[in-house]
């Protein structure tokens, strides 16, 4: 290891990498640090980890692009590569949010929501990988939708431990805005839905009803130790209190909106310090130990402007997830383990 060799005046000596962390004597390692936000400017993040890499997929103006980091506080680190560029003029050109990127049954997919311009025309689209490397070009395959075909944004994919696929997202129940309710419906294959929408949340709390219209949106999978969980975001996210829900698989068939149960209060949400925490994914550590949430916060109270945030996570003895409170922009806290 490139190190120096330090010596405090109380006499430990101490090599300290060139990456922050230190190793005491007696090979005691503690961590670097790092402080939120990790990307100044972002919304809706979605990071994957593959291999020895972390690789965050964001959508611009131009399209959606990628970005691969070895360590999860470096997201925001420079090394983009633009996956898809969207004709012009098309169903699909415009107002393009929330990709995801996914490795499923051997191959990279990317689902996105885009329009026309209009977003009462908001669809879902899904791209598939030309090579194993996720920066690699994507093909544009078509739009993913229910035979309803209404207004879908946020698309996620649940696989079950046997490998069947299901779509989640957030839709509205009609073809008017002002409520958006979480819709799940089976694929046969990763680019397509092959049965009706099925209704597995509604807005029907008041933390899910600030400001117009009444939110669930922004819908990710949970696993741990055999349990499922979907937290989603809650309320409009201009609003500072926009915040995470949670709805907890109960068994049997993920189909059956009976087999889910909704929290009473958000899960995770806003402090003094940190406002309209919500739209996240989840990640491990490089050492599998740990669990990360990375997730999207306002700059300031009273702002639509977004920042990129992570922190590590917990369980309770009850097996459900301890998210705790976020922790406020310039605090220092211990790298993720395994770096």
């Amino acid at each position: 290891m490139d190190a120096r060799i330090i010596r405090f005046k109380f006499g430990l000596l101490l090599l300290a990498g060139l990456n922050g962390s230190v190793m005491l004597a007696g090979n005691t390692v503690v961590r670097h640090t790092f402080e939120n936000p990790v990307v100044a400017r972002g919304q809706d993040p979605w990071v994957i980890r593959w291999q020895t890499s972390y690789y965050f997929c964001q959508s611009r103006p131009d399209g959606i692009w990628v970005n691969q980091a070895a360590r999860l506080e470096d997201i925001g680190v420079d090394h983009w590569k633009c996956v898809w560029r969207p004709p012009a003029d098309s169903a699909w050109s415009k107002q393009i949010w929330a990709p995801e990127l996914h490795f499923l049954q051997g191959k990279w997919f990317i689902y996105f929501a885009a329009d026309d311009g209009d977003n009462a025309n908001h669809r879902m689209y899904v791209l598939k990988g030309t090579a194993a490397d996720p920066q690699a070009p994507f093909k544009f395959l078509g739009k993913i939708a229910a035979p309803t075909d209404c207004w879908a944004i946020d698309g996620t994919v649940l696989e079950m431990l046997g490998g069947n696929l299901y779509f989640i997202w957030a839709g509205w129940p009609g073809k008017n805005d002002g409520i958006q309710n979480l819709y799940i419906a089976p694929m046969s294959n990763p680019w397509t839905i092959s049965g009706e929408r099925v209704c597995i949340s509604q807005p029907d709390q008041k933390w899910e009803q600030r400001d117009f219209p009444r939110i669930n949106e922004g819908p990710e999978t949970l696993w741990h130790d055999g349990k499922l969980f979907i937290i989603y975001s809650a309320s409009a996210f201009w609003d500072d209190n926009y915040c995470l829900g949670q709805l907890t698989w109960t068994g049997g068939d993920v189909l059956n909106p009976k087999s889910w149960v909704k929290q009473p209060e958000p899960v995770f949400a806003r402090t003094a310090a940190v406002f309209g925490p919500g739209h996240c994914s989840f990640v491990k550590s490089p050492d599998g130990k740990e669990d990360w949430i990375i997730y999207h916060a306002h700059l300031a109270q009273g702002t639509r402007e977004r920042d990129v945030r992570i922190q590590r996570f917990d369980w309770n003895p009850d097996g459900t997830p301890k998210f705790g409170r976020p922790v406020a922009p310039g605090v220092p806290m211990p790298a993720p383990s395994g770096e």
